[in-house]
């Protein structure tokens, strides 16, 4: 390809006319116009007798479409059965509805896709991206991963020894470790959310029968919203939805477990003698989602540490070389939100990467940034967002998170208009909502290292330092 493209150019410059001078290029690059406003496309939801939830929206012309079943169950409904809920989806591809895993890989290939399954904080999914001619089959395999598992004790073991050595990777990750202690400290252990890994010992103790139990406890017509997204026969469509789901039990309604977060300040240490690099994690609280602060700290985070070209990356990635990797995010949960901050430093930096966050931090919250930073940021979230719901898989998972968050229905069509609109005052009082004396940082590495560089710290006096094990 590099070839085929040198001597394309060699004969461009070979063919020119002898004589003409080469066009100049301009000193500046022309000026990025306003990003376009996102419309969600024209949907239509409706609600089975069951209590089940139905939302169809045409988009695309690619003869494809996705079929994806939301239910609000997740860890959040495993009590503290850590990763309960995550085997059982997985589980429930192995066996449905009278078929074995080769059965439903099978049935789902020949529609041109394949089955997937997952479950997260607060949601699960069964989901299948098909041909658009096989979308009536598509829902009722859907529908039968969904309603229909047989949990195989012939399929478990293996299973099961997939997701242990998950396990025994994640427990040798310095990401996974500063994630788990840094929820379980904020979170507290009573708290499903404060618990991201179980024990090897608790999780072998899972059996088919405790997956079978949770299962039934959990799912249902109630709980759930069924997506459909792409090009298909809307009559065609809501004859098979009926067919496939409406003899479905209604089952619960949906349960969440309202928090009681532990606001710092906090510092948690957990060692990893001989580390070359720190693991950095630090959390603050955040406005929930749909809340007035909500998107003025989206663009926050993007200028703060949430994009490429953010403060903190040119700080302590691009100018000081202290990491690879940095980011900052905004984490949305139906009862919670946080802004996280993370990344990997080598060791003997781990102090003066710290400094250089607070650094950024209190400067944002001080001064709002110039026009240039800021309308950067604001035209970038605009336009990531319309780049971000261009299929129509990633649309039904922007629908099902809005739905999942409890937002407005317009608050999709809002969003890029709101974001253009954050003024530069909003941002840095948005920076103001970290207020240092509230974070909860957990650093991993090399203790002997890294704890005289962390008391030296003016931000971190006076501050207990609590030494950690995980999980």
């Amino acid at each position: 390809m590099r070839r085929m493209i040198a001597s394309l150019t060699a004969a461009a410059l070979l063919a020119a006319p002898m004589g003409v001078a080469a066009q100049e290029l301009p000193s500046t690059p022309p000026p990025i116009p306003a990003p376009k406003p996102f419309k969600v496309p024209a949907s239509e939801t409706y609600v089975l007798a069951n209590g089940m939830k139905v939302t169809l929206i045409p988009y695309g012309v690619v003869p494809k479409a996705v079929v994806s079943l939301q239910t609000y169950t997740g860890s959040i409904n495993g009590g503290s059965d850590t990763w309960l809920a995550g085997l059982t989806l997985d589980m429930m591809r192995e066996g449905a509805g009278g078929m074995t895993a080769a059965q439903i890989a099978q049935k789902a290939a020949e529609m041109g896709g394949g089955i997937g399954t997952g479950a997260g904080a607060t949601s699960s999914s069964v989901s299948i991206n098909v041909l658009s001619e096989r979308i009536t089959d598509a829902i009722g395999l859907v529908a039968d991963v969904a309603q229909r598992p047989s949990f195989p004790e012939a399929e478990l073991a293996r299973v099961k020894a997939n997701w242990n050595r998950r396990l025994a990777i994640a427990l040798t990750q310095p990401g996974t470790l500063a994630n788990a202690a840094v929820t379980r400290a904020y979170y507290g252990t009573d708290h499903p959310y404060g618990r991201v890994l179980p024990t090897p010992a608790q999780f072998n103790a899972y059996d088919a029968a405790k997956l079978k139990a949770w299962h039934a406890a959990n799912f249902g017509a109630k709980r759930s919203h069924l997506y459909i997204a792409g090009r298909f026969d809307a009559a065609a469509v809501k004859a098979a939805v009926e067919k496939a789901f409406g003899g479905w039990a209604a089952g619960p309604e949906r349960a969440l477990i309202p928090v009681n977060p532990k606001q710092g300040p906090q510092v948690l240490l957990v060692d990893r003698p001989g580390a070359p690099q720190s693991t950095i994690n630090l959390v603050f609280p955040a406005p929930d989602a749909g809340t007035p602060g909500d998107i003025p700290t989206r663009v926050m985070n993007a200028l703060l540490g949430g994009s490429f070209s953010s403060r903190i990356t040119r700080n302590i990635r691009e100018n000081k070389g202290y990491t690879y990797s940095p980011g900052s995010s905004v984490a949305l949960l139906p009862t919670n939100a946080l802004w996280t901050f993370n990344a990997d430093v080598t060791t003997a930096a781990t102090g003066p990467s710290l400094t250089e966050v607070f650094k950024e931090i209190r400067a944002l919250q001080t001064t709002p940034p110039g026009d240039e930073e800021a309308n950067g940021m604001r035209q970038y979230m605009a336009g990531l967002f319309a780049i971000q719901n261009s299929t129509p898989g990633a649309l039904v998972n922007t629908l099902a998170t809005r739905d999942a968050l409890g937002l407005p229905r317009e608050w999709l069509d809002n969003y890029v208009p709101a974001t253009l609109g954050v003024s530069n005052a909003q941002i840095s009082e948005a920076a103001k909502r970290l207020p240092l004396d509230k974070m909860t940082l957990v650093v991993v590495g090399d203790l002997k290292v890294v704890t005289p560089q962390l008391q030296a710290l003016p931000e971190l006096k006076g501050i207990e330092f609590k030494t950690v094990t995980v999980p």
